[in-house]
């Protein structure tokens, strides 16, 4: 994903790019590889993307069993989770609005210190 969004960033230097990231929880993963490539790929998305939301994986699945009641939820579940979470963040850009009408003004108005 990272060689993809810094090809996307060569081609478009003056677009705005905002990504969505999974950060993988040892609680929920039996993949051992799964930290060593989130934590590569964070200097990527620092480097590249000038938003990055971050949505934690344990989060997804406490929120499938406390909210949803879902005792073993499924791919398509979290995958629904995060889809309404993205379409939530994007939808100032979809719809007419004052607030956060394009992606600059949603970065400047969410990102605090944008190098940190």
């Amino acid at each position: 994903g990272t060689l993809l969004i810094s090809k996307i960033r060569e081609e478009f230097p003056d677009r705005m790019m905002a990504t969505f990231s999974v950060v993988p929880s040892p609680k929920v993963s039996d993949t051992v590889v799964e930290p060593y490539n989130a934590t590569l790929s964070v200097h990527q998305l620092v480097e590249n993307s000038d938003e990055t939301f971050c949505i934690d994986n344990e989060a997804l699945y406490d929120i499938c069993h406390r909210t949803l009641k879902l005792n073993n939820p499924s791919y398509g579940d979290l995958n629904h989770l995060v889809s309404a979470v993205m379409s939530g963040v994007t939808t100032c850009l979809r719809f007419p609005g004052q607030l956060n009408s394009d992606l600059r003004k949603l970065a400047v108005n969410m990102v605090p210190f944008p190098r940190l």
